[in-house]
């Protein structure tokens, strides 16, 4: 490491190296805030570092830290110990834990719009040490980020490693930048079933021959058929946001045109265009119903958690960062995955 910074009461040590520009703006007795830019990333992010107090009351000042940088435009993350918890699951043995002690915590989780990473490897990352009939675990360690950081590194990940020479166990945070690849699937929209040419489409599509066995038959039906619906509905329907557009700009144009020359022509055209504006915006409208599931918010109650898990997880995408195999081996990698998968699904259809 290159460059080294204690906090005031030297609780925390910072180390990088060169290929990491830091620029240090608080030092505090229970943190270190600074801003921070990486040689293999174009963005500028923030990152605190946190060793809390053990007592409520001493956490405070730290907490108020955290709310006065909160509302910087710009990716962030806290890491470190902020002994304390935010659900009794993330405490085992002891006395039961008064969930009010967390109350505050939580509250300035959620002003500052933070969204805790999870993390893989041992469920806890602090234990007291004692026998076994006393032998409290918690999960006091953790890291928080904002939206802007996980719209530029979704794949950031934790990594809870073993307790070696301390009651705490280390973190490995690992930051990835966002891969722009992204794969587009095929969806089928509801609204194409109404138009009269769609079956006829399919059936034609699916009838011409392929040759193979059954599986790769089906294989290359289906490949074939989202290409051709694809085609279909851009010769049928052209983008509907984009035929929204023009529709409006026909009628206000059209509009403008009657004002000076009110003829029956021009009155016509404008039920003419309205009715195919109409049209679209139905499509639109049943397009975007589909695409955020509606329907599924009109019974209610029943959905109240889907709805909040669906808001407090907005913008963070689902990645695999590993996988276990039968015997215990853990996977990462995005090539090592794909291959370890393939391994085991021809081994399942073998037979």
């Amino acid at each position: 490491m290159d460059q080294v910074v204690s906090n005031s009461n030297g609780k925390i040590l910072l180390l990088w190296s060169n290929e990491i520009t830091g620029n240090i703006q608080e030092n505090g007795e229970q943190h270190i805030i600074g801003e921070f830019k990486h040689s293999d990333m174009p963005e500028r992010f923030m990152a605190y570092f946190i060793y809390a107090k053990c007592k409520e009351h001493m956490r405070r000042p730290l907490w108020d830290r955290l709310l006065h940088f909160a509302n910087r435009d710009i990716p962030w993350c806290t890491i470190g110990d902020f002994n304390v918890i935010t659900n009794t699951e993330e405490k085992t043995s002891g006395i039961p834990y008064n969930m009010n002690k967390s109350l505050e915590f939580i509250s300035v989780i959620e002003a500052c719009g933070l969204i805790d990473l999870g993390y893989t490897g041992l469920p806890f990352t602090w234990c007291n040490q004692r026998a076994a009939q006393a032998r409290v675990w918690k999960r006091l360690d953790r890291a928080m980020v904002n939206d802007k950081w996980l719209e530029v590194m979704p794949l950031t990940t934790i990594e809870h490693l073993s307790f070696v020479g301390s009651d705490h166990t280390p973190l490995t945070l690992e930051m990835v930048r966002k891969n722009d690849r992204h794969i587009k699937y095929f969806k089928l929209l509801h609204c194409w079933v109404d138009k009269d040419s769609f079956m006829e489409t399919v059936q034609k599509c699916w009838d011409r021959e392929v040759t193979g066995n059954p599986m790769w038959q089906l294989h290359q039906k289906m490949k074939r058929l989202t290409t051709t619906l694809s085609s279909w509905s851009k010769r049928e329907y052209g983008d509907i946001y984009v035929k929204v557009k023009e529709f409006e700009e026909m009628i206000r144009k059209t509009e403008e045109k009657l004002v000076s020359n009110n003829t029956e022509a021009l009155i016509q055209q404008l039920h003419l265009i309205n009715a195919n504006y109409i049209r679209y915006l139905k499509l639109e409208e049943s397009i975007l119903k589909q695409k955020t599931q509606l329907q599924w918010f009109k019974e209610g109650d029943a959905n109240t958690k889907y709805f909040h898990a669906l808001l407090r997880g907005r913008r963070r995408r689902l990645f695999l960062h590993k996988i276990c195999t039968d015997n215990d081996t853990w996977i990462q990698g995005d090539d090592q995955i794909a291959h370890t998968a393939c391994d085991y699904f021809k081994e399942m259809f073998t037979g």
